[in-house]
């Protein structure tokens, strides 16, 4: 039975991008398109008019104008918008005659910063006189080490102004972690950091840069930003061919040059989590990127150039590429680095109200992590300015919508979120114009042919299957680095289903029109030969007050699969006979028998990637003795050893 949380008034519909977007695609094609359903099935039966439409509606600055749409229309192989050229920052930066702020720095000491947009066109200016200098040029690679400060946005636009390609890791990732990354790439130029803050201490990154420079030989020049200790002096620093950011800026600059760029050449290079292996390095290119972050940003969030937009991210996620994107909007974005716990637990809740934030992201573990900590900021904030809350990184608990309607604000659209690195953005998401459904994402994304299959392929409805797009799109990547024949991209995507992209998620299309993610597909447990996804054991899990966190796998157990559930137990609390009862009795009354684990164990910590996600398929094989590959992609990769030798499980 669906429970309808929020529905939005007639006046946010009729105020909405998405509004006027419909009425658009009504003139331009004479039909009518009553509803929303209605508008996403014209966008994936006429994809050509749909995409050109975008490209219209949001005046992409075309230098060449295309000659055609969509051509070889086959995954992979599709052109979209051949023969064009055009520059995805010079369309974030085309606000530069405002003295409203583009950029809102929060740091965790308490530090901010704000730049207008007359003051960021300056600074991207004389970050590009740097780089030129410096001999960067269209194709080079520049690569970040770098917290979420201005500098990293900064340089970003005038890397890609340039026509080079950008790619950005935190500073919390593990030296082999960023070796694994960077050294694939061959970058030219870093950019790095003298340290970080983060939970109250500081964290000295010099050393692990100048291991960084040693271990790339590519690299011919270290742009350093002193974020720890401002009045930094590099005479006796162990870092080589380096220079302070203010020097490296301190040339003459000029107006920004856009080098246009054909529409699939490359952009951003980002990466796949690595946990399984060395990380994909995963190429997206200037237009798709832009025309695909044009369309969820303005539609399905609805973001205006009056809006303020926080995404807690780092610039190792792919949120930070999707967010910062938001500037060709004119919306103005408020970018924070540090824990989201620090100085306490209503950190970044001060931050919506100080900056009266309207659209705020963040990660579904940040959200279960705000309820355990008893935050209600309905009772202790004023945070009349916000109209929407983002969720991404896993599957956001039914119980994690009712927490935000309860205690958080219960007017806003709360949109749960799902995509990927791989497309740099999503597949399904909100939408300012639907109801929020309890337990569902909105809606798929607006030319997205997203539809769940069955092993064989078929497209089902109400039914858990994997998740594919059956029809090409713009923000596929132009391939991976370093892929001369494709074949690993082939093998990434299209292997499973020819001729379709399987995502690798598991979930279902709702009647509603909605999507409901149950997990990853490779992670599902099979106990009895029953498809099991992970995230419908978390939900019954957490409900569970003893319970922070939990993590299960499917085990190999006299020739067949049991579920084994590992718990992060309240800082005191032991996982006694009765909670484990509990723990057994709350999963068994609202789901099945088969959900029910076999075996509870208590853990210390649950091991995740950098950017937060669980990582079930390393602890599975941790458990049944194999290697895990990559420990470094991992933020506790000592939580992992806890799993290697647990007598319980053999």
């Amino acid at each position: 039975m669906t429970q309808v949380l929020w529905t939005p008034s007639e006046q946010t519909i009729n105020a909405s991008n998405l509004q006027a977007f419909r009425q658009a695609a009504q003139l331009k094609t004479g039909q009518s398109f009553p509803d929303y359903q209605h508008l996403y099935d014209w966008s994936i039966s006429d994809r050509v008019s749909f995409w050109e439409l975008v490209a219209d509606f949001f005046q992409v600055m075309f230098h060449r104008q295309p000659q055609a749409v969509l051509a070889n229309d086959v995954m992979p192989g599709a052109r979209w918008f051949p023969d064009s050229t055009l520059n995805y920052a010079e369309h974030l930066l085309q606000h530069r005659e405002s003295d409203e702020p583009a950029i809102i720095f929060r740091g965790e000491k308490g530090q901010r910063q704000s730049l207008s947009w007359q003051k960021l066109y300056q600074e991207v200016a004389a970050a590009q006189s740097g780089l030129v200098q410096k001999g960067i040029k269209k194709g080079d690679r520049v690569a970040a080490f770098m917290p979420n400060c201005p500098e990293t946005i900064i340089m970003m636009l005038a890397t890609t102004a340039l026509g080079a390609i950008w790619s950005s890791c935190s500073p919390d990732f593990g030296f082999q972690g960023v070796l694994d990354r960077f050294g694939q790439i061959e970058p030219k130029l870093l950019l790095a950091c003298d340290g970080y803050f983060y939970g109250g201490k500081t964290i000295d990154c010099k050393d692990k840069v100048a291991a960084i420079q040693q271990a790339i030989p590519s690299l011919q020049q270290t742009v350093l930003v002193p974020f720890m200790e401002p009045g930094l002096s590099l005479s006796e620093s162990p870092l080589t061919s380096t220079l302070l950011y203010s020097d490296f800026t301190a040339q003459a600059s000029h107006a920004i040059h856009f080098e246009p760029v054909a529409f699939n050449d490359p952009l951003f290079i980002m990466y796949s989590s690595g946990t399984t292996g060395v990380p994909k390095c995963i190429v997206h290119g200037h237009g798709g990127t832009l025309l695909q972050h044009l369309k969820e940003l303005a539609l399905h969030t609805d973001l205006k150039s009056t809006d303020t937009f926080f995404y807690f991210t780092t610039c190792g996620w792919m949120m930070w590429n999707w967010m910062v994107s938001a500037l060709a909007l004119g919306t103005t974005l408020v970018i924070y680095d540090g824990s989201p716990f620090s100085p306490g637990p209503s950190a970044l809740v001060d931050l919506l109200e100080e900056e009266q934030v309207s659209v705020f992201g963040t990660s579904a573990k940040y959200i279960a992590a705000l309820e355990k900590a008893g935050v209600k900021p309905d009772e202790t904030h004023d945070l009349k300015h916000l109209k929407a809350i983002l969720s991404t990184g896993s599957p956001l608990l039914h119980e994690s919508f009712d927490y935000v309607y309860r205690s958080v604000k219960n007017d806003l659209c709360l949109s749960s979120i799902s995509g990927g690195t791989d497309i740099v953005s999503c597949f399904a998401l909100g939408n300012p114009v639907l109801p929020v459904i309890r337990g569902e994402l909105q809606c798929r994304g607006l030319g997205m042919d997203v539809q769940f299959v069955n092993d064989d392929g078929e497209p089902r409805s109400e039914e858990k299957g994997e998740l594919t797009c059956q029809s090409s799109f713009p923000c596929m990547p132009v391939g991976f680095w370093n892929d001369e024949d494709g074949s690993r991209y082939q093998n990434a995507y299209f292997n499973r289903f020819p001729g379709v992209w399987a995502h690798g998620d598991y979930g279902e299309l709702r009647q509603s029109g909605g999507v409901v993610i149950h997990g990853r597909a490779d992670a599902i447990l099979n106990p009895g030969g029953v498809r099991i996804g992970t995230a419908e054991i978390y939900r019954q899990v957490e409900k569970v007050e003893a319970v922070l966190e939990s993590i299960a796998i499917g085990q190999e157990w006299e020739n067949d699969v049991r579920v084994v559930l590992f718990v992060k137990l309240r800082p005191g609390v032991s996982l006694s006979n009765e909670l484990t009862k509990e723990i057994k009795d709350t999963v068994r009354q609202n789901t099945t028998p088969r959900h029910v684990p076999a075996v509870i164990l208590q853990v210390e910590d649950i091991p995740r990637t950098i950017s937060g996600k669980i990582v079930e398929l390393a602890v599975r094989d941790i458990v049944h003795g194999k290697h895990v590959e990559n420990t470094e992609a991992l933020a506790n990769p000592e939580a992992l050893e806890y799993f290697r030798d647990r007598v319980e499980l053999k």
